[in-house]
C-alpha cells in the first residue's frame, strides 16, 4: 500500500505515463506491454530497427490502433482520442524521414503551421532565432533544402503547435556525421526549453546519451530496461549486448524477481540502481541461457534474428540453432591478452592518449611526445589541426577534424590564416567531444597552437588528463585553463625542433601524461567494480564561499559532511565557473551556492566576473539547489590605486593590500537581484533560495562598513518581484545575517528535505 501511495504521488510529475501498452499488426505483437515515464527534459528510446519504436511513437499520436494499456499525458487518457485531438492538447511529433511538402518555401511551411492565440510561445519569427539557418533559406522549397535543413524544418513545423510534449522518431536517421552533430545541437536547445519535454526514438546511441538524461533500451517490443545516460555511454558491454549485431531476443527476457523489487522499492519508477544493474548482469553471466568458453559465447537463441514481425520459434528450430558455439562479437576485436579479464582503461576514460597539434609546423616535436609516451605502454593517436593544407600521416587529418565544423571542411579551409585557425578550434571542439575511449591529451605550440588546442581539452571531463605544453605557460593562463584541470608546462624554448632543453621538457610532459593516464585506468577501474557494488562513498556537494561568508559555510559543511563530500569553491570567478563545470560533468549531487558574489562583479566591473552562463549548469542539470546572497553587497577590485575613477567617492573598504572592496547600491542591487531572478525561474529541479534580511556578509552586519539596509532591501525586493515561486522553487526570507548559526542551520535542514532520504540512508549504512 505504501509503494502505491508513492506512485499517486508522483503521478502529477509525469508529463507521459504508459503502462502495459500492446500493439498488434494482425499476428504479430509489435508492443508487448510497454512501462514508461516521461517527467521532463529528453527521454531518449534506443533500439535496433524492428523492435518497436516507431509504432510506440505512433500509438502516443494515435496513428495506429492499441489493444491494451494506457497512455497518459499530463495525467488525461490518450487511447481512443483521434490524431487531432491529440495533438491539440499539447503532442507534437516529428516523424521518421521529416516529410516536408517540396513544393512548399520555408517560410510558407511555417506560416501555413503557425498557432495563433494566447498560447502561442512558438512562433516563425522565434523559429528563425533558434535556427538561424532556415532564416537565411526561408525562400527555398522544402525538396531543396539539405538533409539537416529538413529536419531543423520537421522540427520547426512541430514546435509552432506549441506543444508540451514533443515525439522525435529517428531525427538522424541517414544524416552525415557533421550533420547529425547540427541534431544534436538542436536537440540540446530543445532540451533547456523549460516548458518542453522531449521524447526522442534514436538508433544512434552516441546522439541519444549525449542529449538525454536516461535513456530506456527497446528489445522485441518491450523497454528491456532504463538506465542513466551516462552509465549506458560507459558501458560498451552493456550497448553490445543489447544493440549490437549478432544479439538475440534472450536479453530481454531479464526481470527482477519480487524479493529484488521490494527491495528497490523506494527508487524512482523506472530507474536502475547500480546495485540492481549489478544483479542483472550477474544473473545474465550465470543464468542458463549464457555461458563463456574461452572467449565465446554459448546461447540458445532464435534461430533468425527477431523483429516485430517474427512469429514463434519452434522447439526444434531453437534446439538446432543452440547446438553450436557462436562466437561473441564483442569479445572478437579484442587483443588475446584482454579477453581473459577487464581492459586496463575504464569505459568511460579510455586507453588511448591523444597527442595532437600543427603537424604541418611540430610534427617532429609532437612525434617525439608520441614516441615517449609509447614506451610507458600507453597507446596513443596523433591528430592534426594544421590548416595549410600540407599533407598529413597523422592517424587523425585535418580534414576529418574539420568535417566536424558546422559549414563543414569549407568552414575551416577558408584561406585565411587566422581565421582558418579559429574555425579549426571550433571544429576540434565539436570533434573531440564525440570521442570515446580517450585516457588523455596533449599538445605542445605556442600562443597560436595554445589557443587552438586548449578549447578542446576544456571540453572533456574532469579526471581525463590534459597537458598542454606552452611558450605562455609562464604568464597568466586563465583564458586557456578556465574551469578546467589543464596542466600547462612552460616550454622554456620555443616550439621549434629539438635540442637539449626541448628534450627535456618534452619527454617531461609525455612522462606526466602518461602516468596520469595510467593512474586514471587504475582508479577509473577501482570505481567501475565499485560501482555496481553501489559503495562509491559519499555522494558530492558543490558550495561557494568567499571570506566574507566563510562562517556561514563551515556551518553548513560541519553539519552535512557525514553525509555528502562537500567540495568548496572560492566565489573568484573561476570558482563558480569550476563548480558548474563539475555539474555539467554529472560529479555533483547538489549544489549550496551561498555565495553569489560573482554576478556583482559580472554586472558592474569588478575583477572576479561570474559569466553569463552563470546557473547555466544547475538549469541543465536539473540537480536539486540551494542558495542565497552571499557577498551580494560588494564588488571587487585590486589595490587601491586600481579602482575606476567612476568610483572614486564609492563606499570602498581595504580588504587587503591587493583587493578592494565597493558597497553595491540600490540601484545595483536591484539589477543584480533581477539578474539572479530570472535565471532561478529557468531551473526545473529543487530550488530553495534564502535571503538573509539581517545581512549578506560579514561587513553588512549592524554597525560593519557595508550595513546598508536600503541596498539590502532593494535586492530582497527585486529578487521577491522577479521569482516566480512554486512548489519546486521557494523564496525563504529569515531575520538573521547569513553568518548566523540559525541561518546555517535553516539552510541544512531545506537541502536534506530537497536532496531526499537517500542522504540517511547512505549515513545509516556507514555506521
Amino acid at each position: 500500500m505504501a509503494s502505491r501511495d508513492r506512485r499517486r504521488t508522483r503521478e502529477p510529475d509525469a508529463i507521459l505515463r504508459i503502462r502495459d501498452l500492446h500493439v498488434y499488426y494482425g499476428q504479430s505483437h509489435a508492443v508487448q506491454g510497454v512501462k514508461l515515464t516521461l517527467r521532463q527534459g529528453i527521454h531518449a528510446v534506443v533500439g535496433r530497427n524492428g523492435m518497436g519504436k516507431t509504432t510506440l511513437c505512433k500509438a502516443i499520436l494515435g496513428l495506429v490502433p492499441t489493444a491494451s494499456g494506457s497512455i497518459r499525458f499530463n495525467g488525461e487518457e490518450l487511447r481512443g482520442l483521434t490524431p487531432n485531438q491529440i495533438a491539440n492538447m499539447g503532442v507534437g511529433y516529428v516523424p521518421q524521414g521529416r516529410r516536408l511538402w517540396p513544393s512548399l518555401s520555408v517560410d510558407e511551411h511555417l506560416r501555413l503551421c503557425a498557432r495563433g492565440g494566447k498560447r502561442a510561445t512558438w512562433t516563425p519569427e522565434r523559429i528563425y532565432e533558434l535556427f538561424p539557418r532556415l532564416a537565411e533559406r526561408r525562400t527555398n522549397l522544402g525538396g531543396q533544402l539539405s538533409g539537416g535543413e529538413q529536419q531543423m524544418l520537421a522540427i520547426s513545423r512541430a514546435l509552432l503547435g506549441n506543444p508540451h510534449l514533443l515525439v522525435m522518431d529517428e531525427p538522424t536517421e541517414g544524416l552525415a556525421p557533421v550533420i547529425v552533430a547540427q541534431v544534436e545541437d538542436m536537440l540540446l536547445q530543445l532540451g533547456e526549453e523549460e516548458d518542453i519535454a522531449v521524447l526522442l526514438i534514436e538508433q544512434n546511441i552516441g546522439v541519444a546519451t549525449t542529449v538525454s538524461d536516461d535513456v530506456a533500451i527497446m528489445v522485441n517490443g518491450r523497454i528491456n530496461r532504463v538506465l542513466e545516460a551516462a552509465i549506458l555511454a560507459a558501458d560498451r558491454d552493456l550497448q553490445q549486448r543489447l544493440l549490437g549485431v549478432g544479439r538475440h531476443g534472450d536479453e530481454a527476457e531479464i526481470e527482477p524477481d519480487l524479493e529484488e523489487e521490494e527491495e528497490f522499492e523506494d527508487e524512482p519508477e523506472g530507474s536502475v540502481s547500480p546495485a540492481r544493474l549489478a544483479r542483472l548482469r550477474r544473473s545474465r553471466q550465470t543464468g542458463p541461457k549464457t555461458q563463456v568458453r574461452d572467449g565465446q559465447v554459448v546461447y540458445i537463441s532464435n534461430p533468425r534474428t527477431p523483429t516485430r514481425w517474427s512469429k514463434p520459434a519452434t522447439h526444434d528450430e531453437i534446439m538446432s540453432a543452440s547446438s553450436g558455439v557462436v562466437e561473441d562479437p564483442a569479445l572478437r576485436d579484442l587483443p588475446e591478452t584482454l579477453r581473459t579479464g577487464p581492459t586496463p582503461m575504464s569505459q568511460v576514460g579510455g586507453d588511448e592518449v591523444l597527442v595532437v597539434g600543427t603537424f604541418d609546423t611540430k610534427g617532429r616535436e609532437l612525434k617525439f611526445i608520441r614516441d615517449r609516451i609509447a614506451q610507458f605502454g600507453v597507446k596513443t593517436k596523433l591528430v592534426d589541426l594544421s590548416t595549410s593544407g600540407k599533407p598529413s600521416g597523422a592517424d587523425v587529418p585535418p580534414n576529418q577534424v574539420a568535417a566536424y565544423h558546422k559549414r563543414g571542411p569549407n568552414g575551416v579551409f577558408t584561406g585565411d590564416r587566422g581565421e582558418s585557425v579559429r574555425e579549426m578550434a571550433i571544429a576540434f571542439e565539436n570533434w573531440i567531444v564525440r570521442q570515446r575511449g580517450i585516457g588523455g591529451i596533449i599538445s605542445a605550440g605556442g600562443s597560436g597552437g595554445t589557443a587552438l588546442v586548449t578549447p578542446g581539452m576544456r571540453r572533456l571531463p574532469l579526471g581525463i588528463p590534459k597537458v598542454m605544453i606552452s611558450t605562455v605557460a609562464s604568464g597568466n593562463v586563465q583564458q586557456y585553463v578556465g574551469p578546467s584541470d589543464i596542466m600547462m608546462m612552460y616550454s622554456v624554448t620555443d616550439i621549434q625542433g629539438l635540442n637539449r632543453i626541448s628534450r627535456k621538457v618534452l619527454a617531461n610532459g609525455a612522462a606526466a601524461v602518461a602516468g596520469m593516464a595510467i593512474e586514471a585506468s587504475r582508479q577509473a577501474e577501482e570505481q567501475r567494480k565499485t560501482r555496481y557494488r553501489d559503495d562509491d562513498g559519499l555522494p558530492a556537494i558543490g558550495l561557494t564561499m568567499f571570506g566574507v561568508t566563510t562562517p556561514c559555510v563551515q556551518q553548513v559543511t560541519a553539519g552535512l559532511e557525514d553525509r555528502f563530500d562537500c567540495l568548496v569553491f572560492h566565489a573568484t570567478g573561476v570558482g563558480g565557473q569550476s563548480m558548474e563545470s563539475l555539474v555539467d560533468n554529472g560529479l555533483l549531487s547538489g549544489v549550496l551556492d551561498l555565495t553569489t558574489t560573482e554576478v556583482c562583479d559580472l554586472l558592474v566591473g569588478g575583477m572576479f566576473p561570474a559569466t553569463e552562463d552563470r546557473f547555466g549548469a544547475i538549469i541543465r542539470s536539473r540537480i536539486p539547489y540551494v542558495g542565497s546572497c552571499g557577498a551580494l553587497d560588494m564588488v571587487n577590485f585590486g589595490a587601491r590605486d586600481t579602482v575606476p575613477a567612476q568610483f572614486a567617492d564609492r563606499n570602498l573598504y581595504e580588504h587587503n593590500p591587493q583587493i578592494t572592496l565597493m558597497r553595491t547600491t540600490p540601484e545595483e542591487n536591484d539589477q543584480i537581484g533581477r539578474w539572479i531572478g530570472e535565471r532561478l525561474n529557468r531551473m526545473d529541479g529543487p530550488v530553495r533560495f534564502f535571503i538573509p534580511e539581517g545581512g549578506v556578509s560579514m561587513l553588512d552586519a549592524a554597525g560593519m562598513a557595508f550595513h546598508d539596509p536600503d541596498a539590502d532591501k532593494a535586492l530582497f525586493d527585486a529578487l521577491k518581484e522577479t521569482v516566480r515561486v512554486t512548489g519546486k522553487r521557494q523564496l525563504i526570507s529569515l531575520p538573521f545575517n547569513i553568518n548566523d548559526p540559525q541561518f546555517s542551520s535553516a539552510v541544512i535542514a531545506a537541502f536534506l528535505s530537497i536532496m531526499g532520504r537517500q542522504a540517511d540512508r547512505r549515513k545509516r549504512a556507514r555506521r
